[in-house]
């Protein structure tokens, strides 16, 4: 008579405990939810700390100094693709900051030098040169941005936007003061 002998099943290490597949999904799903805890706690902090960063010049926003005035021939159009505005110069040498913004649904409007008038791509809206509505369906006037004019420098203030119905005359800035406005 033989005795079998009982094979034994090895003892576990007291450094290495034992393994399961719920024990690994547990520490997963920990890991997962501390992770998320984490990106939580960043986007709150992120939102709540003061901004450092300043505007940069030259970007929309900012005050920007677009050239001098005899840069700009009269009865002229020149795009600020940083600003997001058009600089209108008129026939009687004044100057209108535009919004490329078209008042229907917002599409770039875009300057059409052949035909003296914005055209929006999206439905057909025209806009004049001093931005007001030649061909529905904007029902109003292209947005203003505030000109000043120091030392001979046209500068745009792009931080804040004029929403207007037409044009009316007094929304244009003339380089000198003694120039005739109803010209």
């Amino acid at each position: 008579m033989t005795k079998r002998i009982k094979k034994s099943k090895p003892l576990p290490s007291p450094l290495v405990p034992p393994s399961s597949r719920r024990s690994f999904l547990n520490r997963l799903w920990a890991g997962l939810g501390i992770l998320a805890l984490a990106e939580i706690v960043w986007v709150v902090f992120s939102f709540l700390r003061p901004r450092k960063e300043a505007v940069k010049a030259g970007s929309f926003g900012a005050r920007m100094a677009c050239g001098p005035v005899e840069g700009f021939a009269k009865a002229s159009v020149t795009a600020f693709a940083r600003g997001h505005f058009y600089l209108s110069r008129l026939a009687d040498g004044g100057f209108l900051a535009l919004s490329r913004q078209c008042t229907h649904l917002g599409c770039t409007v875009p300057w059409d030098g052949e035909k003296k008038k914005f055209i929006c791509p999206c439905h057909a809206s025209a806009f004049d040169i001093t931005g007001n509505v030649l061909s529905a369906p904007a029902t109003r006037a292209l947005d203003l941005f505030a000109v000043d004019i120091e030392n001979n420098v046209v500068r745009v203030d792009t931080g804040h936007r004029i929403k207007r119905s037409g044009f009316r005359r007094e929304q244009v800035v003339y380089p000198n003061a003694d120039t005739k406005k109803d010209a």
